[in-house]
């Protein structure tokens, strides 16, 4: 599993919350809501120290990461976090996990 963060994304956390080198951003499973794989569960995301990192990546110093505990969520699929320009909103799609 991974997570791609695309340059517009990136650019989104910068401008909306604000992030800078040395932060960490989680991605993690919400109760409430649907997902592609799991009904009453969604995504959440929210600017917090890691406790046991599952999966992470790194773009320019800014850590996006997932909890061991939170794999579950994904369901082998990697994370791809773009961004939806005209509504200035993040998009999450889900693709199976490749070995790369």
């Amino acid at each position: 599993m991974k997570i791609v963060i695309t340059e517009e994304a990136f650019t989104w956390f910068q401008e909306e919350i604000e992030v800078e080198q040395g932060d960490y951003i989680r991605f993690y499973a919400r109760y409430g809501g649907s997902s592609p794989f799991h009904e009453g569960f969604s995504l959440g995301m929210n600017r917090e120290r890691p406790h046991e990192i599952g999966i992470e990546t790194d773009v320019n110093g800014v850590r996006f990461y997932i909890e061991k505990n939170d794999e579950w969520f994904f369901n082998e699929h990697d994370l791809y976090v773009s961004l939806n320009e005209p509504l200035d909103e993040l998009v999450y799609e889900y693709k199976l996990a490749t070995n790369s």
